[in-house]
């Protein structure tokens, strides 16, 4: 018999769910060529804590760590300090760069592939700054990612969006700064749907004229550009721009909603990838990638397929609340021994959500050790008044 437990259903009744996907499905090492793949990484909060956690909290750095090391030994580089981390919404700069330091230390031991996020966010947002001071800002951010030797993830600056009167402000900051790099740096175009406060980037409501002018400042800068994500959840926009793209620059699909048909690609091309949705699904997404490399794709499409429904869920609206889910995962997966989050976000999803995200993990084979899952689960539960009895 296998495991059961008794869940809430949406009309608040409680039905029992049995279990039905396979634990251990996908293979546990070894790493993937064809495409370069990175996962923006979570942080792990110290739940013993005396911080206030709606005003920060601390983070649990020997478990930070040891997730990053799990997606490093599944051949993912990590995009450290991102927006996966809670940067910005929880984690501070000064938080961000103990983070970059003892990452980048890992790295090196791991052999593993690492870039973080340099932005603006030190920046007071409550008054609008100059181009020079955001430009001095993102030089002193980005000065400290290289001295750690990890590479760079150009973030999108929330002081810029509130300063740029004009697309120009936007190709001048951002061509000052490639400028001043010591290696090509990954763009990053993070939408509102991500980030509010990124309203109208690039100096543009339209997205197509938004697009000319990231496209017109990567033209000019070809040679200190690795490439670009895009965080936009539209595929169309993702496939237009790669297609526009230089051939030295590449596109890492930030598409939460349409990763697996944005890297298996087209006739002209495809894209790598740089995702939130890999913290969760890493074991899936390396299995899936490995399959890619020997032109499997009927594997690739049967491991990864399960996987969507998982991440539309995961980042439905509002989509900056995604980091929940991605907490919620590691903790029934044994990664971390607690469902405590810094800045208390594990409050912006209701029991409903967690309850459908548990499901969906069982569908796609995510639930590592079924019996930890259930059990975790039922303390979740409790804390909403259901009680249970948990067997097998």
């Amino acid at each position: 018999m296998g495991y059961s437990i008794k869940l809430p259903t949406e009309n608040r009744t409680l039905e029992t769910y049995e279990l039905k996907g396979t634990p251990s499905a996908f293979s546990s090492s070894g790493g993937f060529s064809s495409r370069t793949a990175y996962s923006a990484a979570h942080v792990v909060a110290d739940p013993l804590s005396s911080s206030h956690p709606v005003l920060g909290g601390d983070i649990d750095w020997e478990r930070t760590l040891h997730y990053r090391r799990h997606l490093w030994s599944l051949g993912f580089g990590v995009a450290e300090a991102m927006d996966t981390a809670q940067r910005g919404m929880g984690l501070t700069w000064e938080s961000a760069q103990e983070l970059i330091k003892q990452s980048s230390v890992e790295a090196k031991r791991a052999g593993g592939l690492i870039a973080s996020g340099a932005g603006t966010d030190h920046l007071d947002l409550s008054v609008e700054h100059s181009l020079d001071d955001i430009v001095r800002a993102y030089a002193e951010q980005c000065e400290f990612v290289e001295s750690q030797d990890s590479g760079i993830i150009l973030m999108a600056s929330r002081a810029l969006a509130k300063s740029a009167k004009r697309p120009e402000d936007y190709l001048q900051v951002y061509s000052q700064i490639l400028g001043q790099t010591a290696r090509p740096v990954i763009l990053h175009w993070l939408g509102p749907m991500f980030d509010p406060a990124l309203q109208g980037y690039w100096g543009e409501e339209d997205y197509d004229r938004a697009m000319d002018i990231c496209l017109d400042m990567i033209h000019k800068n070809e040679a200190k550009v690795d490439g670009i994500k895009i965080s936009l959840l539209d595929k169309d926009k993702e496939i237009k721009m790669r297609r526009l793209l230089p051939e030295s620059v590449r596109m890492y699909t930030g598409d939460d909603f349409n990763y697996p048909e944005l890297i298996a690609g087209d006739e002209q091309g495809y894209s790598h990838a740089l995702l939130g949705i890999f913290d969760a699904i890493a074991p899936a997404a390396a299995h899936a990638l490995r399959a890619l490399d020997h032109q499997d794709l009927e594997t690739y499409k049967r491991v990864l397929e399960p996987t969507v429904e998982l991440s539309r869920h995961i980042f439905q609206t509002p989509t900056y609340a995604y980091k929940t889910g991605i907490v919620f995962m590691a903790y029934l997966n044994g990664h971390q021994s607690h469902f405590k989050m810094i800045g208390g976000a594990e409050g912006t999803r209701s029991i409903q959500h967690l309850t459908k995200l548990f499901k969906l993990m069982d569908e796609a084979n995510l639930i590592q050790d079924q019996e930890l899952a259930i059990k975790r689960m039922d303390k979740v539960l409790q804390l909403a008044g259901i009680e249970q009895e948990v067997h097998a």
